[in-house]
């Protein structure tokens, strides 16, 4: 990714998301807060403070013991970061000779001693003063938190983290905004922004003025204005709000909604007719949609030009939209996370490093391919070592897929599962592991049925039998993991 195509890329640090500046070693002369304000830096010549020349930024004071300077910032959008400018404009004998970057993923709530595994993405890196430096990022993982070092102390004016968010889904419920910027929506084509730029349209929160909302020129040719946004994740648009809020004299007369699949012209649908609109009002249209396809875009049309303060745009995933969405946070997932993810769906250690470290996997497909070529690689140990996660057919342990899987011994009755513990005894007895069997949609009389003529097998064609058992349960769960 460019510098460029960074810079387009939403601010996932910036206050109007929801970014924090939760501490600084030094803020003596212009506070931390300033780092992540939505505004450029300005400079007033003759404005001085008690203790010394007002900055627009965050600027310690002159240290003179040994050490660096750091402010620390939880994101308002966790997210894959794809480039970072630091901002040193007006900072001229005051900036800070190096920098460098960190960052980590943590819960929203951890307090400033509860974050660790701190990873350094941006290198000790030379500054210059009043320059905008920018610089790329190439690391896969999501963060919530950064640690911008200064060295060894001067001022920053302004922080952008720009990136991709990755939003936690479990946090969701059923309905999101499938058109919110801290989902991953992005704005992709618009006919104008005179005024305000659409990306405001899908900000978190309200509205907060006329200037944080998209606004187009006075139309003096015929036709329409319209954006284009492409949903955080494929879904199903159910509820329509557009919020005018602070827009009086020049609100649109109506709206109109499109969606697509592509994008591509032709291949959209309008799911909302043209429907009038009022001055400084927040509408809701659900009754007047008519039944959405699925879609990854949306084309919202106002008629003829001017201003809109919010643009939301509530459903439901579809089963594809959930399985890339979950396939995403996997690939971004930090790497601790991630061996824990793929362990619950195969025991095998050694599997498990393979499909963490062979991360971004890029679909579905290219998961379960990678997942059978990282099985077939495993040894003897490491396949025993998967059985060994499992546990025995008809026992009521294990964790929540186990007991699914196995729905069909529960329901069994006595006598079955009598049968059923004696020869998994014999089984484990002959062959010094559990027997392992893809129990998904099987009975207990089915499961005995394979059971049986599997304790006569010798060894060496009993354990590839297991191991294809095994094989054919991870690809069964690799499923269930993207499909939460």
């Amino acid at each position: 990714m460019s510098i460029g195509s960074c810079a387009d890329l939403p601010d996932l640090a910036g206050e109007r998301v929801g970014g924090c500046v939760l501490a600084a070693s030094d803020e003596f002369f212009a506070e931390k807060e300033n780092l992540i304000k939505a505004e450029d830096p300005v400079f007033i010549r003759d404005r001085y403070t008690d203790r010394g020349k007002w900055m627009d930024g965050w600027e310690t004071r002159r240290r003179r013991l040994r050490g660096h300077d750091w402010a620390l910032v939880r994101l308002g959008i966790p997210g894959v970061i794809h480039g970072i400018v630091v901002d040193t404009r007006f900072f001229t004998g005051n900036y800070p000779e190096q920098m460098s970057l960190e960052a980590c993923t943590a819960s929203p709530e951890a307090g400033t001693e509860e974050l660790t595994d701190w990873i350094e993405i941006i290198p000790r890196s030379s500054l210059r003063g009043d320059t905008l430096h920018n610089f790329q990022v190439s690391h896969p993982q999501r963060f919530t938190h950064v640690r911008l070092n200064i060295f060894p102390d001067g001022g920053v004016a302004r922080l952008r983290v720009h990136g991709e968010a990755s939003p936690n889904w479990q946090r969701y419920g059923r309905e999101i905004d499938l058109a919110a910027a801290e989902c991953g929506a992005t704005v992709v084509d618009s006919t104008d922004q005179h005024y305000g730029h659409p990306e405001n349209l899908i900000m978190p929160g309200p509205g907060r003025c006329m200037a944080d909302g998209w606004e187009t020129r006075r139309r003096r040719a015929p036709g329409h204005d319209w954006v284009t946004v492409r949903l955080a994740v494929e879904g199903i648009v159910h509820r329509v709000e557009v919020d005018t809020s602070h827009f009086k004299g020049n609100y649109p007369d109506a709206c109109s909604l499109e969606v697509s699949l592509t994008g591509e012209e032709g291949s959209w649908t309008e799911v909302l007719g043209q429907c009038k609109l009022q001055a400084h009002t927040q509408h809701t249209f659900e009754q007047e949609l008519d039944a959405a396809p699925a879609a990854r875009f949306a084309r919202f049309h106002i008629y003829p030009d001017g201003g809109v303060s919010r643009l939301r745009l509530f459903g439901h995933m579809t089963e594809r939209g959930r399985l890339e969405a979950n396939l995403a946070a996997l690939n971004a997932a930090p790497q601790k996370q991630a061996l824990a993810d793929f362990l619950r769906c195969c025991g095998s250690r050694a599997w498990a490093d393979v499909m963490a470290a062979g991360r971004p996997h890029p679909s579905l497909l290219a998961l379960e391919k990678a997942a059978d070529s990282a099985w077939s690689h495993c040894s003897r140990e490491d396949w025993l070592e998967a059985f060994s996660a499992h546990p025995v057919i008809g026992e009521r342990r294990g964790g929540a897929w186990s007991l699914e899987e196995q729905s069909g011994a529960a329901e069994a009755n006595d006598e079955t599962r009598r049968q059923l513990e004696e020869l998994n005894l014999r089984y484990r007895e002959r062959f010094g592991y559990t027997f392992i069997v893809c129990a998904t949609g099987k009975t207990a009389k089915e499961m005995l049925d394979i059971l049986r003529p599997r304790i006569e097998n010798n060894a060496e064609s009993e354990i590839r039998n297991a191991a294809q058992e095994q094989h054919l349960i991870t690809r069964l769960r690799l499923r269930k993991l993207l499909s939460a």
